[in-house]
């Protein structure tokens, strides 16, 4: 387990201070989630040792007697798991990739033994390898919770019908649930597992403004069993750009029985408040804003907790969070795989800080531990004793959010809400192994 990292805290900032929101823990199934918050997966970013740093982060602000004092699973009373600061769920694998054993998608499934609960998040177009893949992952006793991935607004994936396009086809959408569903059922009773492994949803509002989804795909996701559901509120459309719609959160929280999660523009502990304090939302997701963040789940979970405390980061808590990456990573992927990874995240724990150009680009060449450990001392003397936490600089999004752009979607695919034989043909195309969300 990696050492805890100083920062340090200061009460929140209080204008005219809204009533206390009271905050319940989330049940999916036989998990429960003591803060409700969840580390959404990002292509390239959310692997064993991120989620652990995260993981870590969002544990160390928990009521000191509610913290785990060991690592691994948390198995409640009634027989379930208990994951006390959220869910963190993996890089998104695709379903065919892992009914053919590609040995990368083993890898990534394969979690941080650390972890408390193993959430799996799925890609998947073909119903019937959607539900041999879910089968799989439980009977072979590879995951504690699955996540479906219908939100992912990548050209790569809504150009062959997946992602964010997926659900504007409601037969293969509700072939899809139902399929994945029986399939949790038939591998927990196959391999014999003490709890079953409950299947969620991550979607989007719709493929544009005029092809809203997400209220017809809820419907057809509870009636299959799913066990929650979270909604990015933007369009396929938007991309990442503009401002998230949070009343499109509240109103899939008003029509639906199951437990709603809210997804975007949540970049501090006190957005993650007033989201479920507007929506009325069960729980929060959060992505690009723990991109160089990971105290973020520190932040939500002193927030969600009741507490004033927040996580404000000053340089040297910063410095300290990218050796323990880089020493993650390493252990993670091998010291050369490790550090060379870690570079695509230096930007961003530096974002806001006033390191310079310069430094941020020998800190970009580094090759190995002991480089990483040179170029960051070397950065830390050139600049004053306290470097404190920059405020709302810092506290936005992360990485190119973009324009709204057209969708890339496969020809006359808006023009039915259901299949053609054509357009089944080129979803067997469509499983490349891909990930995103």
């Amino acid at each position: 387990m990696c050492q805890s990292v100083r920062v340090t805290h200061a009460p929140a900032p209080r204008p005219a201070e809204p009533a206390p929101l009271d905050v319940s823990p989330l049940r999916i199934g036989p998990i429960t989630v003591g803060v409700p918050v969840e580390l959404a997966p990002m292509a390239g970013v959310t692997n064993a040792s991120f989620r652990r740093l995260c993981r870590e982060q969002g544990e160390s602000a928990l009521p000191e007697a509610a913290r785990p004092q060991a690592p691994g699973p948390l198995p409640t009373s009634d027989g379930g798991l208990l994951a006390p600061a959220g869910l963190y769920v993996t890089e998104m694998v695709t379903t065919r990739a892992l009914v053919e054993r590609n040995e990368k998608t083993l890898a990534m499934v394969r979690t941080d033994p650390a972890e408390r609960v193993r959430s799996i998040q799925l890609y998947g177009v073909d119903p019937a390898v959607a539900g041999q893949a879910a089968r799989i992952l439980v009977e072979e006793d590879l995951a504690d919770h699955i996540d479906l991935n219908f939100g992912c607004p990548v050209p790569k994936v809504t150009r062959k019908g997946g992602g964010a396009a997926l659900p504007w086809k409601k037969d293969l959408l509700h072939a899809i649930l139902r399929e994945v569903v029986r399939g949790a059922e038939d591998g927990a009773r196959r391999g014999r597992r003490e709890r079953e492994v409950p299947v969620t949803v991550k979607m989007r509002i719709g493929v544009d403004e005029e092809h809203e989804t997400y209220l017809d795909a809820a419907r057809a996701a509870q009636a299959a069993g799913v066990a929650a559901l979270a909604l990015h509120g933007r369009t396929a459309h938007q991309h990442y750009a503009g401002q998230a719609d949070w009343s499109a959160i509240a109103r899939l929280k008003e029509a639906c029985r199951v437990p709603v999660l809210g997804n975007g523009d949540v970049w501090t502990g006190d957005h993650a408040l007033e989201m479920m304090r507007q929506t009325g939302c069960d729980g929060v997701v959060v992505g690009r804003g723990c991109q160089g963040r990971p105290w973020l789940l520190a932040d939500i979970v002193h927030a969600l907790s009741g507490s004033a405390e927040r996580t404000r980061p000053d340089l040297d808590a910063v410095v300290a969070t990218i050796r323990a990456h880089g020493r993650l990573l390493t252990d993670e992927l091998g010291e050369d795989r490790g550090v060379r990874d870690l570079r695509k995240h230096i930007g961003w724990y530096l974002k806001g800080y006033p390191v310079g150009g310069q430094a941020r680009g020998e800190l970009m060449k580094v090759s190995t531990l002991a480089e990483l450990d040179a170029a960051l001392s070397a950065v830390r003397a050139r600049l004053p004793e306290q470097v404190p936490y920059p405020g709302q600089a810092i506290e936005g999004p992360r990485g190119r959010a973009g324009t709204p752009r057209r969708p890339h979607l496969p020809d006359g695919w808006l023009d039915s809400p259901y299949l053609s034989q054509e357009q089944r043909t080129l979803l067997l195309q469509a499983e490349s192994d891909v990930s995103g969300g």
